[in-house]
């Protein structure tokens, strides 16, 4: 193996674990702030929290590692800056932007206190958005995209946190509050 190789396949490697261990982190956030499950909640936090930070070392291996790479030959700005690469200029915009997105919403937990609770919360929110939009880099971009293996692992790793996504919002969607139609002044949350 050469090592421009060991370097592609390294960020292959990488770039397929952060995408596992973002969808595990994921889904266990919607397990917890489903309530799905009970009791042992600060073992559930330090798992979840073990899984984002793996999921932010693995982003960063991705990126890194492809600064090796002698057929792509990126610099540190095409790897970092959103728009500004040759390679596939949007995919590589949106896997960029998605990987900052995760970093930092991820290590905004550490400043919950700073930010207050309830924004930090608010905020968490798009770490949804975050991770569907690697989802879409991860299967649009690579040698590895469009492969059976592939597709087959990411999609069986990713399944669960979609449906609990989706589950989530429906409920959400539910107990939205309704304004009656014709009125602007007074209306209320329909009963649960």
């Amino acid at each position: 193996m050469t090592s421009s190789t060991f370097f592609w396949v390294t960020s292959r490697a990488a770039g397929t674990t952060a995408m596992i261990l973002a969808s595990a982190a994921v889904g266990y956030g919607l397990v917890m702030g489903g309530r799905l499950v009970r009791g042992g909640g600060a073992d559930r936090l330090h798992l979840h929290e073990i899984l984002a930070l793996s999921t932010m070392v693995a982003i960063a291996v991705h990126g890194l590692a492809l600064l090796g790479d002698t057929w792509l030959h990126p610099s540190i700005v095409d790897l970092t800056v959103p728009f500004l690469g040759s390679y596939r200029t949007l995919v590589t915009s949106i896997g960029i932007i998605a990987g900052w997105s995760l970093i930092i919403l991820g290590l905004a937990y550490y400043a919950r206190r700073r930010i207050g609770v309830r924004r930090w919360k608010l905020i968490h929110r798009f770490t949804a958005v975050a991770w569907l939009m690697g989802l879409v880099h991860t299967f649009t971009e690579g040698s590895d995209a469009g492969k059976l293996w592939f597709i087959a692992l990411i999609a069986l790793t990713a399944a669960p946190a979609l449906v609990l996504l989706v589950v989530r919002h429906g409920r959400l969607a539910q107990r939205r509050p309704t304004r009656p139609t014709g009125t602007s002044a007074v209306w209320r949350a329909e009963p649960a």
